[in-house]
């Protein structure tokens, strides 16, 4: 298996407060790598260092690697801008532009320099489709994407973000707020996407990490406790902190 992400002892500090305790982890590619612990474990702020967003914060302190494809990361010649259009985003909390359904796809294809029509046509329904929205919303391109439901909305971002052709794929609780029937279509989604994309899923839902992901790392209170091979964490977990997260007995 390839490595995508090598994170090597990465300690992240807010002023005196230690968040990340040395964490050390691969990400491999095309596979779902699953994120899990409880509040406050550090898995939202680790993956906001992947995608640089931790720079936006004040009073952080990084210590160790993040290197992909080889590259750190964290050196500071890393043009930002340019490690984002790799890595996308995708939020616990949908958040649509205030334009049509088209418009939030070609929004970011536009911003790439792309403006011929019949090939932002042709990424706006690909996207779409990877995101498993397009037979719901092909007749309602061009009505405001706010009109959407929420679990419609967060494909929407999904499909946003595969609109920019990203390499790695961050996903922050995605269906921390959805009905069963638009979490299992977003899991059907990634399913199929980790084909294409190395993906990396932060969920509190120790069930879905179970049905979906590959490899599986269990945080705790800011330290990796346990990482591997998802059926290897469930079945026959290492730790006994990892055990009694997964059987419900804390979190």
């Amino acid at each position: 298996m390839d490595v995508k992400i090598r994170i090597e002892n990465l300690r992240l500090f807010y002023g005196m407060s230690e968040i990340l305790k040395g964490i050390t982890i691969d990400v491999y590619t095309s596979m779902i790598t699953g994120f899990m612990g409880p509040a406050g474990s550090g898995k939202s702020s680790l993956i906001s260092i992947i995608n640089r967003m931790i720079d936006f914060e004040e009073g952080i302190r990084i210590e160790g690697n993040v290197h992909m494809d080889g590259s750190n990361i964290l050196d500071g010649t890393i043009d930002q801008i340019s490690l984002r259009r790799r890595v996308g985003t995708v939020f616990a909390v949908p958040i649509p532009l205030p334009r049509s359904v088209y418009e939030n796809i070609a929004y970011g294809p536009r911003l790439q320099g792309i403006r011929e029509r019949s090939r932002l046509n042709t990424i706006v329904e690909e996207s779409l489709k990877k995101a498993f929205l397009w037979d719901e919303v092909k007749d309602r391109l061009h009505t405001s994407a706010l009109k959407l439901s929420g679990g419609q909305q967060q494909r929407l971002c999904l499909a946003r973000t595969l609109a920019t052709k990203p390499e790695v794929i961050l996903l922050d609780e995605p269906c921390s707020g959805l009905d069963p029937i638009s979490t299992a279509k977003i899991e059907e989604a990634l399913s199929e996407l980790k084909k294409e994309f190395t993906i990396i899923l932060v969920s509190n839902n120790t069930k879905q990490i179970a049905r979906i992901t590959d490899f599986a790392a269990f945080f705790y209170m800011g330290q990796l406790i346990e990482y591997g091979s998802t059926e290897k964490l469930f079945t026959n977990p290492s730790e006994k902190k990892t055990e009694d997260y997964i059987q419900g007995k804390f979190g």
